[in-house]
Protein backbone atom coordinates (compact mmCIF):
# COMPACT_ATOMS: atom_id res chain seq x y z
CA UNK A 1 0.00 0.00 0.00
CA UNK A 2 1.27 3.47 -0.79
CA UNK A 3 0.84 6.31 1.66
CA UNK A 4 1.84 9.93 1.75
CA UNK A 5 3.86 10.91 4.80
CA UNK A 6 4.85 14.32 6.13
CA UNK A 7 7.95 13.96 8.30
CA UNK A 8 8.85 16.43 11.04
CA UNK A 9 12.52 15.81 11.90
CA UNK A 10 14.32 16.92 15.07
CA UNK A 11 11.41 16.17 17.42
CA UNK A 12 11.88 15.20 21.06
CA UNK A 13 10.49 11.72 20.37
CA UNK A 14 9.19 9.56 17.54
CA UNK A 15 5.43 9.67 17.22
CA UNK A 16 2.52 9.60 14.83
CA UNK A 17 0.87 12.99 15.04
CA UNK A 18 -2.20 12.43 12.89
CA UNK A 19 -3.66 10.92 9.75
CA UNK A 20 -5.70 13.47 7.88
CA UNK A 21 -6.53 14.05 4.21
CA UNK A 22 -4.70 10.80 3.32
CA UNK A 23 -1.43 12.10 4.79
CA UNK A 24 0.29 10.47 7.75
CA UNK A 25 2.11 13.08 9.83
CA UNK A 26 5.07 11.64 11.76
CA UNK A 27 7.61 13.25 14.11
CA UNK A 28 11.06 11.68 14.29
CA UNK A 29 13.84 12.38 16.78
CA UNK A 30 16.63 12.57 14.21
CA UNK A 31 17.93 15.53 12.24
CA UNK A 32 17.37 15.78 8.48
CA UNK A 33 21.04 15.12 7.73
CA UNK A 34 22.67 12.29 5.80
CA UNK A 35 19.44 10.29 5.64
CA UNK A 36 19.20 9.95 9.44
CA UNK A 37 15.57 11.07 9.57
CA UNK A 38 14.64 8.65 6.77
CA UNK A 39 16.28 5.74 8.58
CA UNK A 40 14.59 6.72 11.83
CA UNK A 41 11.22 7.00 10.06
CA UNK A 42 11.52 3.52 8.56
CA UNK A 43 12.71 2.06 11.87
CA UNK A 44 9.85 3.71 13.78
CA UNK A 45 7.13 2.72 11.32
CA UNK A 46 8.39 -0.86 11.20
CA UNK A 47 7.90 -1.05 14.98
CA UNK A 48 4.49 0.64 14.88
CA UNK A 49 3.18 -1.72 12.19
CA UNK A 50 5.16 -4.74 13.43
CA UNK A 51 6.74 -5.38 10.03
CA UNK A 52 10.31 -5.69 8.77
CA UNK A 53 12.21 -2.57 7.77
CA UNK A 54 12.70 -4.01 4.28
CA UNK A 55 8.90 -3.92 3.88
CA UNK A 56 8.96 -0.10 3.89
CA UNK A 57 10.40 1.77 0.91
CA UNK A 58 10.61 5.46 0.11
CA UNK A 59 9.23 5.75 -3.41
CA UNK A 60 9.47 9.54 -3.65
CA UNK A 61 10.82 12.32 -1.45
CA UNK A 62 14.17 11.02 -0.17
CA UNK A 63 15.29 14.61 0.48
CA UNK A 64 11.93 16.13 1.27
CA UNK A 65 9.66 16.22 4.30
CA UNK A 66 6.83 15.07 2.05
CA UNK A 67 7.32 11.43 1.09
CA UNK A 68 5.52 8.66 -0.70
CA UNK A 69 6.07 5.32 1.02
CA UNK A 70 5.35 1.83 -0.17
CA UNK A 71 4.48 -0.24 2.90
CA UNK A 72 3.89 -3.97 2.72
CA UNK A 73 0.86 -4.06 5.02
CA UNK A 74 -2.81 -4.93 4.73
CA UNK A 75 -4.89 -1.76 4.32
CA UNK A 76 -7.36 -2.77 7.05
CA UNK A 77 -4.52 -3.46 9.50
CA UNK A 78 -2.92 -0.11 8.63
CA UNK A 79 -6.09 1.81 9.45
CA UNK A 80 -6.73 -0.26 12.60
CA UNK A 81 -3.27 0.62 13.93
CA UNK A 82 -3.47 4.29 12.89
CA UNK A 83 -6.86 4.71 14.56
CA UNK A 84 -5.31 3.60 17.88
CA UNK A 85 -2.56 6.25 17.74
Amino acid sequence: MRIQVKVIPGASKDQIVEYRDNILKVKVASPPQDGKANKRLINFLSKVFNIKKKDINIVKGEKSRNKLLDININEKLFFDIISQK
